[in-house]
């Protein structure tokens, strides 16, 4: 079930996804930067979401620049009539020389790196690639003129992005840190509800965190480990 809106609420209300499947999220590959498309099955999680929403009124879209996520709104958007606004600051964190890598390839390149990601997250600095704080800073950054764009309506709208990017700001929603990020579950095609009752200047509210009933019997988060 849909959390409802409180009737005095004075703020946005923002439907956070996770994009649907790829097939390097299926194989376990590092795809970070690289554009990998949905897969068919990612396209029916973006479908599924899609069911899942109609009843609800959408009044605007924003997603990361990648296709991924932009493949999952635009469907998610489907016969609606809004424009998609793509923000390059949500894209997924830059795994830099790991990306297409397998873990057990990284594990042997990079000895140490793979299990300090799983415990320390925070510490680690991806071979040409980004850290955790990168993320955060443009991730943050990005919500924060999104927050400007749509001001103080009650309008409800579509964040697409991916599971580094989404869990960074849900860190930065609850008032977690960096070394947080692994409590935090995003499924693909997962769906987080997140409202400002008392305005975009107020505190906001996590009233569904990773919704994933409508895919057919509850996806896991099964990129907790870090193929992102």
């Amino acid at each position: 079930k849909f959390p409802p809106l409180h009737p005095q609420n004075q703020g946005p209300r923002f439907l956070l996804v996770r994009h649907g499947e790829t097939d390097w999220n299926r194989a376990g590959k590092f795809q970070g930067q690289i554009d990998v498309p949905l897969n068919e099955f990612g396209r029916k999680q973006a479908s599924l979401a899609a069911e899942f929403l109609k009843t609800i009124h959408i009044d605007f879209g924003f997603t990361s620049s990648m296709l991924r996520p932009k493949e999952t709104a635009q469907i998610i958007l489907q016969g609606r009539d809004i424009t998609l606004v793509e923000d390059a600051n949500l894209r997924e964190i830059g795994h830099g020389l790991w990306e297409g890598k397998y873990e057990a390839e990284i594990k042997a390149e990079y000895p140490g790196e793979l299990e300090r990601w799983h415990t320390h997250p925070e510490s680690v600095q991806m071979p040409e690639g980004e850290n955790l704080q990168d993320v955060w800073e443009r991730a943050t950054a990005a919500w924060q003129q999104i927050l400007s764009q749509v001001g103080n309506e009650s309008q409800t709208g579509i964040v697409v992005a991916h599971d580094a990017t989404n869990k960074v700001l849900l860190c930065y929603l609850l008032g977690l840190g960096l070394a947080d990020i692994w409590k935090i579950k995003q499924g693909n095609g997962a769906v987080t509800v997140i409202d400002y009752p008392e305005g975009i200047e107020g505190q906001p509210v996590i009233q569904a965190l990773n919704l994933t009933s409508y895919l057919s019997g509850g996806i896991l988060d099964r990129t907790a480990a870090g193929a992102l």
